[in-house]
C-alpha cells in the first residue's frame, strides 16, 4: 500500500487541523481494502473560540452516514473533548445514554450524530487518530492463531486489544488498559477481529502510520506467497433463470420488501462458489462484525436443484441462532439472506435496491478474498455467533439503517421497458427511474447505451422481432437483477402515409413485425419471470389508431389494433396467474421520434391550424407529452390499479371520434 499524501494539496489547506482532517481521510477513503461504504472513522483534537471568546477544547469525528472517500468538513461532528474524556472514567454507561451524552456534549446541534467511537478517540492522546478495518489486519486476526499472528507481524509497534463490543464498552476497556501506557512508544493499536487504529499529532503522521502498518500486514501475507484461484463462468440454462426469480421472489416475500439480486459471475466469484468446503467457509460469518447489518451472519448455500429446501434451511438455521443468542425478549429481524453461494455458478447479492445490493456485492468480493487468504495463512476463523448476533442486534447499529427515509413507491421493482432510447419509452425509463424501480432499457438503436448513465438501468441493445436477441436481453436483466416485475411494451414505428391501394409490401409486413409480432415474441419469453413477479403487470402502448383509425394509416393501424387484441388476450391467460395487463391509447404525443417540426407544420396546416393549435386539438385544449404517458402506464403498473387487468384508457386529451 502506498502513500499518496501530496504535499501541495496538503499546504492548500493551510495549516487548518479540520481542512487536513478531511483532506487525509478522504485519502483513507480512497482504499476500499481500508473502508467500505461508510466505515471506519477519523477525528482531529483541536481548540476553538466558544461564543464567550473563550477557548474551549474540541474533537472533530467523522459522522454518522458519511463516508471517508467523499466526506466534507461538514460530515465531522463537533464534541467537546473534556466531556467525553470523562465519559471515559464512568465504570457503566448504556448504549442509548452515550449518544446521548455525546449529543448534549456537540457544540452545533445540526452536525450529524457522532461516532459511536467518539469516547475512544477522545482518551487516545494524539490530535488526529485514523482507524480502518483494513482487509489484511483483520483477515490475519480472524484465523485460529489471529493473536500471535498480530504480534509477529507488529511487535511492539502497536497495542493489541481483544474482541469486544464497539462503543462505550471498547472505550471503557482501552481506558482501563492505557491509564499507565506511554502511548509515545507506539504507531497504533489493532483491535482484533475489528480493524486497526494509527495516530500521531500531523496528519501525515497518522495518515501514513496507518498506510506502513496496513503494508506491514499485507507484506506478510504476500511471505506466505498466497494465490487466489480464479474459474471462468459457466451459462445459467434457461430453466435455472427461472429458479433464480422464483428465489428472489420468496426472499422478497420473507424480508417484506421488494429486493434486488445480483448475480456475479466473475472468475473469482465462481472460483469460490465451486470450493469443496465453501459450505463450511461461508457459514462462519463476516469479515468484521458491523458488516452483518448489511450481509446477516452468513450466506445461503445453495445449487441448481434445491434452491428453495436450501432457502427454507437458511431461515430454519436463523430462528434457531435467534432463538439461542436472544437474552433479551428481541423482536428478530427479517431471516431472509442478503448473500448467496450458488454452486459451481458465483455468488447473489441481495439488497432492497440496487445501490444496497451493490454494497453487498462488494463487502462479499472482499469477505471472499479474506476467507481464502486466511486459507492459505492458517484457516479461517470469524468471531463465534454470540459476538456477531450483539452486533446485529445492537441498536446502535440498527440504527444506521432506518435513516434512508420511506422507500420510494417502486424501490426494489424490475422493469423491462422497449423502445427505450426516445420518447414514451425513456420517459417510461426516466420515471420509474425516479420512483426508485430498477430497469432494462431495450432499444433497436445503439444511442441506447448513451441514453442513461444511472447505474441501476441496464441497457441493452435489442431487435424485438428477434426471439433470440429477446432471451439475451432477458437472460441479462434477470442475471443483473433477479427478475422481471413490469414490462411496459412501448416499441414500435410509424410508417410514412400510404393508402391500401398504394401500400408497399415491405412497409406492411415491417410494421407488422415490429408492432405486432415482436411484442407477442417478448410477451412469450417474459411471462414466465412475470409469473415469478412482484405485483407483476403489463402496460401495452397502443394508439389512438385503434378505437379511431384515420387514412393512410392501414399499416400502423392494423398492426396496434392486433397489438391490442393481443393484450385482451393476455389479459385473459394471464390474470389467473396475477400478473395484470393494462393499455394505453396515447395520441398525437408530439416528443416522439415520429414527430418533428416539419412533420408538424405540414399536418398544421392540412387543418389550417398553427403549430400550437395542432398540439392541442383535443377537447381539453392540452399537449399530450411523453412524460404524460409515462406518468399514467406507471400507475397503471402500480397500486392504484392493482384490481384492474384488461382495461384500455386513452391519453389524448379528449378526442370526439374516440368518445
Amino acid at each position: 500500500m502506498q502513500s499518496l499524501w501530496n504535499s501541495g494539496e496538503a499546504d492548500a489547506c493551510n495549516d487548518d487541523p479540520l481542512l487536513l482532517r478531511v483532506y487525509s481521510s478522504r485519502l483513507l477513503g480512497q482504499y476500499s481494502h481500508l473502508v467500505l461504504h461508510g466505515g471506519g472513522n477519523t477525528s482531529v483534537k483541536t481548540q476553538v473560540t466558544n461564543v464567550f471568546g473563550e477557548p474551549e477544547e474540541i474533537l472533530y469525528i467523522k459522522g454518522s452516514g458519511w463516508d471517508l472517500a467523499s466526506i466534507e468538513a461538514a460530515g465531522f461532528a463537533p464534541v467537546k473533548l473534556h466531556t467525553l474524556q470523562k465519559l471515559a472514567t464512568l465504570e457503566q454507561l448504556s448504549d442509548a445514554q452515550m449518544v446521548t451524552q455525546q449529543k448534549s456534549a456537540m457544540t452545533d446541534p445540526t452536525a450529524p450524530t457522532p461516532s459511536v467511537e467518539a469516547i475512544l478517540h477522545a482518551i487516545i492522546p494524539f490530535q488526529y487518530v485514523d482507524h480502518t478495518h483494513a482487509d489484511a489486519v483483520v483477515t490475519i486476526s480472524n484465523t485460529p492463531h489471529g493473536l500471535e499472528n498480530i504480534q509477529s507481524v507488529y511487535g511492539d509497534r502497536v497495542l493489541i486489544i481483544p474482541y469486544i463490543m464497539p462503543g462505550f464498552a471498547l472505550a471503557r476497556l482501552v481506558y482501563e488498559q492505557t491509564r499507565d501506557l506511554d502511548w509515545s512508544k507506539l504507531e497504533g493499536m489493532v483491535l482484533m477481529n475489528h480493524g486497526i487504529f494509527s495516530f500521531g499529532d500531523d496528519a501525515r503522521t497518522s495518515y501514513e502510520r496507518m498506510i506502513s502498518l496496513v503494508t506491514a500486514a499485507e507484506e506478510f501475507i504476500a511471505n506466505r506467497k498466497v494465490s487466489l484461484p480464479t474459474l471462468a463462468a459457466t451459462a445459467v440454462p434457461a430453466v435455472q433463470l427461472v429458479n433464480l426469480a422464483r428465489l428472489r421472489r420468496s426472499i422478497s416475500t420473507l424480508s417484506h420488501t421488494a429486493m434486488i439480486v445480483r448475480h456475479c459471475q466473475s472468475e473469482r466469484a465462481c472460483a469460490f462458489s465451486s470450493l469443496e468446503n465453501v459450505s463450511h467457509l461461508a457459514s462462519q460469518g463476516p469479515l468484521t462484525p458491523d458488516h452483518v447489518i448489511r450481509t446477516k451472519r452468513t450466506a445461503l448455500i445453495t445449487s441448481d436443484t434445491d434452491m428453495e429446501q436450501s432457502l427454507q434451511r437458511y431461515i430454519d438455521d436463523y430462528s434457531n441462532y435467534f432463538s439461542i443468542h436472544n437474552k433479551s425478549q428481541l423482536t428478530p429481524l427479517d431471516p431472509a439472506p442478503r448473500w448467496v453461494v450458488w454452486k459451481n455458478r458465483g455468488l447473489l447479492s441481495i439488497g432492497s435496491s440496487d445501490k444496497e445490493a451493490g454494497i453487498v456485492e462488494d463487502i462479499v468480493s472482499h469477505t471472499i478474498d479474506a476467507i481464502e487468504t486466511a486459507q492459505q495463512i492458517e484457516a479461517w476463523q470469524a468471531l463465534p455467533a454470540a459476538d456477531i448476533f450483539d452486533v446485529e442486534y445492537w441498536e446502535l447499529e440498527q440504527a444506521k439503517l432506518k435513516k434512508s427515509g420511506a422507500a420510494l413507491h417502486f424501490q426494489g421493482k424490475i422493469v423491462l421497458v422497449s423502445g427505450a432510447a426516445s420518447g414514451i419509452g425513456k420517459a417510461c425509463v426516466e420515471h420509474f427511474l425516479n420512483h426508485g424501480a430498477c430497469i432494462a432499457a431495450l432499444d433497436l438503436n445503439p444511442s441506447i447505451h448513451t441514453a442513461f448513465s444511472q447505474p441501476q438501468v441496464l441497457t441493452l441493445q435489442c431487435d424485438i422481432t428477434d426471439e433470440q436477441q429477446i432471451k439475451d436481453a432477458l437472460r441479462a436483466t434477470i442475471e443483473r437483477f433477479g427478475g422481471l416485475d413490469i414490462l411496459i411494451n412501448n416499441a414500435g414505428f410509424f410508417p410514412n402515409g400510404q393508402t391500401i391501394a398504394q401500400m408497399d409490401q415491405t412497409v406492411w409486413q415491417r410494421s407488422m413485425d415490429v408492432n405486432l409480432t415482436g411484442h407477442q415474441l417478448l410477451l412469450k419469453n417474459a411471462i414466465p419471470f412475470l409469473e415469478l413477479g412482484l405485483d407483476p403487470a403489463i402496460v401495452m402502448i397502443a394508439s389512438k389508431n385503434v378505437p379511431a383509425p384515420g387514412p393512410g394509416a392501414a399499416a400502423y393501424s392494423a398492426a396496434k389494433a392486433g397489438f391490442t387484441q393481443l393484450a385482451r388476450i393476455a389479459a385473459l391467460e394471464l390474470g389467473d396467474k396475477g400478473i395484470r395487463v393494462n393499455t394505453l391509447h396515447p395520441d398525437a404525443v408530439f416528443d416522439t421520434g415520429i414527430w418533428n417540426d416539419e412533420v408538424i407544420s405540414t399536418r398544421a396546416k392540412h387543418y389550417g391550424l398553427t403549430p400550437e393549435q395542432y398540439k392541442t386539438k383535443n377537447l381539453l385544449k392540452t399537449e399530450i407529452r411523453s412524460t404524460d404517458v409515462a406518468r399514467l402506464a406507471a400507475t397503471l403498473a402500480g397500486d392504484s390499479f392493482s384490481k384492474t387487468t384488461g382495461a384500455q384508457i386513452p391519453i389524448d386529451g379528449g378526442n370526439d371520434r374516440v368518445i
